[in-house]
């Protein structure tokens, strides 16, 4: 009971503060509620690591269908305290530059011109919660940092020795950060930014910062944070960390099904309506520090990669997945992705397809609504129905290491489907028993009579 009122209290909190979508140009939404969203880690993308090198790969990324491109800091990276040889992409030394062994700042242009030729957004990872320690900031504008007892500026967390912190109780940075920002929408003609650890800098230089984007031009907003407050004005998308992190823990046998049924409906509840969750099976940070797809979910990674496609929101796809990549990526040294034809590129690619083509599986505010279908074997089977108007999947998953055998238990499913990947044609109802192997899956897309 006392979660039932926490969870109406918030969504009443979001209706009093009148939380609304950003995305108020139609266009960008309408292109944003059907994204695939695709990081690229150029130093590591190729073998020279350049943008020139990159751009090259940019009609393959086509033919697989991504709209969005997240590139990582491309900023020039600290050397005081650098970890590695090459250090981290999030110490920005200075945020006006670029990292000269990527290339130049027309070779930065032509990346992004090029991209939105073949009909890509192009958004920019923005580090706002800290600088490199020998970004001109610290010695111009040491105010604008946060200090110990004894004056001297401190990193965000003992851990993170490579960077000092931003005091954004000063006004004055704001504003330079915001002008920073503005900066690259201006020169670059970026279409929005994915925001390193949102959750560490204010809501209230998130929303000032949005509205002074939008003066320039329609943004999308990303935030590496789970944080409804930041989704409110700021910010389009959120990261789902707590159902990734439920999809590895079923992956390893730790939780089941219902584990992962029950991280979408607490995101759900919390979240504002419009807010699109980021769901994935990888990024830069759980690849080089917890592992490949391959290493984390060895037998289930193609069930969770269909997985992220059929619910809500927005998949995401890190580099080098759609070529198996086993390797974890050295985080602060130069390690290029091994490219390889590989299966993972067709499903992604036939994913990326389905996405586009039934609006059953739009994000935001115009989602397929979805319903979970209760059945017999509800530990290890979920099956999730979206649909809106005559638009009906219906996608089936044995997230376990056993065969099952099982009924679907509502009758509002019934009928005929279609599946996507075969082709073959299924009878559901409330009487027909399925079985399905280990991580099998099913997307079934409900055949409409004509009649």
């Amino acid at each position: 009971m006392k979660q039932l009122k926490i969870i109406i209290t918030v969504a009443f909190i979001f209706s009093l503060l009148g939380c609304t979508s950003r995305l108020s140009d139609k266009k960008l939404y309408n292109r944003i509620k059907k994204s695939v969203i695709y990081e690229v880690n150029v130093r590591d993308y190729t073998p020279q690591g350049t943008f020139k090198a990159f751009e090259k790969h940019l009609p393959q990324l086509k033919r697989l269908g991504v709209d969005i491109l997240w590139i990582m800091p491309v900023q020039p990276i600290g050397v005081k305290n650098r970890k590695g040889t090459l250090g981290s992409p999030y110490s920005v030394r200075d945020y006006y530059k670029i990292n000269p062994l990527f290339g130049t700042e027309d070779d930065f242009k032509h990346l992004v011109q090029q991209a939105h030729k073949l009909g890509m957004l192009v958004i920019l990872d923005w580090v706002a919660n800290h600088t490199a320690w020998d970004n001109p900031w610290i010695k111009q504008h040491p105010q604008w940092y946060t200090h110990d007892e004894n004056g001297k500026i401190i990193p965000p967390n003992p851990e993170w020795t490579d960077v000092a912190d931003l005091n954004y109780q000063n006004p004055q940075l704001r504003h330079a950060m915001v002008d920073a920002m503005k900066y690259w929408l201006k020169k670059y003609d970026l279409d929005g930014f994915r925001c390193d650890a949102a959750n560490l800098v204010p809501v209230s230089f998130w929303d000032s910062a949005r509205t002074e984007l939008e003066k320039i031009k329609p943004v999308f907003m990303l935030a590496e944070a789970e944080d409804p407050g930041l989704n409110c004005k700021a910010f389009d998308a959120y990261y789902g960390w707590d159902l990734y992190h439920r999809m590895n823990d079923v992956a390893a046998g730790k939780a089941n099904a219902l584990a992962l049924k029950a991280a979408i409906k607490r995101e759900r509840d919390r979240f504002p309506k419009h807010a699109m969750r980021m769901i994935f099976t990888s990024n830069h940070d759980e690849n080089s520090w917890f592992g490949s797809v391959f290493e984390r979910m060895p037998n289930s990674y193609k069930t969770f990669a269909v997985f992220t496609f059929v619910v809500p929101d927005l998949p995401l796809i890190y580099n080098g997945q759609e070529a198996c990549m086993h390797k974890r990526l050295k985080f602060f040294d130069k390690d290029t992705i091994p490219w390889k034809q590989c299966d993972m590129f067709a499903l992604y690619q036939k994913l990326i397809a389905l996405k586009h083509s039934h609006s059953a599986l739009y994000g935001g505010v115009e989602r397929g609504k979805m319903r979970f279908v209760q059945n017999t074997q509800p530990q290890k089977v979920l099956a999730v129905y979206r649909f809106n108007k005559n638009d009906h999947i219906l996608s089936v998953f044995n997230f376990s290491n056993d065969t099952v055998t099982f009924r679907f238990k509502r009758p509002f499913i019934k009928g005929s489907y279609t599946e996507y990947f075969t082709g073959n044609v299924y009878k559901i109802d409330t009487s027909v028993q399925i079985t399905m192997l280990p991580w099998k899956y099913l997307v079934l897309i409900k055949n409409h009579s004509k009649n």
